[in-house]
């Protein structure tokens, strides 16, 4: 009997492998790539402690879905955490830290040389970073498997939505967000995670970027959105919630912005984007936001709309004292990744 057929989906979830579940990356369809990266972070750190978090905590949630049977069979794992980036990220922060603390306090020009050092050290250890992401996801892609990335910070999807555009050509970004993330080499970080978005428009496959939630946002970034000729669309999340006291519904907002995507789409979906009661520990949280099942209704009409989901990521998740955080964080990783199945035709809705 194989591991597979003894695996009780009702019983207690053992730890050791994501969600529990009895599948490693060669016999999963689903490989869930972690990146343990918050070097860029402008506020609170702790993200690249996000993914081993994640996964400590996912073997708790039960399996079963109330429109998707056996979801679990599809077979989900995640890759070895990267030590040596988790390592280097570390001590990248610390110095990351003392040149955010120099602009800070005014950016003392007796210090500037010692700092440009320090700020090109950073954004050349960072590209490495993002060509080792997109490396990890080429592969995984040539083997068959469907993708996922799990951060770390905003900044570390980069290298896998590449890869997901090499891989399945044109595609359009579905960003759930409190942050606009469209600043250009913020803070002098040419991968920030406030500058995400606007490296992820340097990619010629993507076609349109469909920002929801948004409710942090600078004016550089507004005149990025009004000057993108349409090909990116804010949802903002004052719009959304004025639009619902005057009688819209989300099943209406959705239509909406389901409108906007193409047929192929790529989920980039920033904790933050939730009311920060679901992620207090995330690096910048914003009051405001969605509640996890507003966030998880959308996902599923654009399955029922008949895109396909080519790939997606989950990130900023941070860990405080307890697990709620990553316990969050995990229920959304697992809906997400069925959903993205039944897309794709690996698994389908009861």
């Amino acid at each position: 009997m194989s591991e597979t057929q003894a695996f009780d989906p009702n019983g207690v979830g053992v730890k050791g492998t994501l969600f529990g579940l009895p599948f490693d990356t060669e016999n999963a369809k689903v490989v869930v790539i972690p990146v343990p990266w918050d070097v860029t972070v402008s506020y609170g750190a702790g993200t690249a402690d996000g993914p081993q978090a994640i996964f400590d905590a996912s073997p708790q949630i039960d399996y079963s879905q109330l429109d998707i049977e056996d979801a679990w069979k599809m077979g989900i794992a995640m890759a070895e955490i990267p030590e040596v980036w988790y390592a280097l990220g570390k001590t990248l922060r610390s110095k990351s830290e003392v040149y955010i603390e120099w602009l800070e306090d005014g950016a003392d020009e007796d210090q500037k040389a010692e700092m440009e050092l320090i700020l090109q050290e950073i954004n050349e250890q960072t590209e490495q970073l993002m060509l080792y992401v997109q490396q990890q996801s080429e592969y995984w892609l040539s083997q068959g498997k469907a993708t996922v990335l799990l951060g770390g910070d905003h900044s570390t999807p980069l290298g896998h939505i590449k890869a997901c555009g090499e891989h399945y050509g044109d595609f359009g970004v579905l960003q759930i967000d409190a942050h606009a993330d469209l600043r250009e080499a913020y803070e002098g970080f040419q991968f920030s995670h406030a500058s995400i978005m606007t490296n992820v428009l340097k990619i010629d496959k993507v076609k349109k970027l469909v920002q929801v939630g948004i409710r942090d946002f600078c004016k550089e970034e507004q005149e990025c959105i009004q000057e993108s000729d349409g090909r990116v669309v804010t949802f903002f999340d004052q719009d959304l919630k004025h639009g619902q006291f005057e009688g819209k519904t989300w099943a209406e907002q959705c239509q909406e912005i389901i409108n906007a995507l193409p047929q192929q789409v790529y989920i980039s979906f920033d904790i933050d984007g939730l009311d920060p009661k679901l992620c207090p520990n995330t690096g910048t949280p914003v009051p405001g936001g969605f509640d996890l099942e507003q966030v998880l209704y959308l996902f599923k009409q654009v399955v029922l709309s008949g895109r396909t989901i080519i790939g997606c990521d989950l990130n900023e998740v941070a860990q405080g004292k307890d697990e709620w955080d990553a316990n969050v964080g995990a229920r959304a990783l697992y809906r997400m990744i069925n959903l993205m199945g039944v897309s794709k035709g690996l698994l389908s809705f009861s």
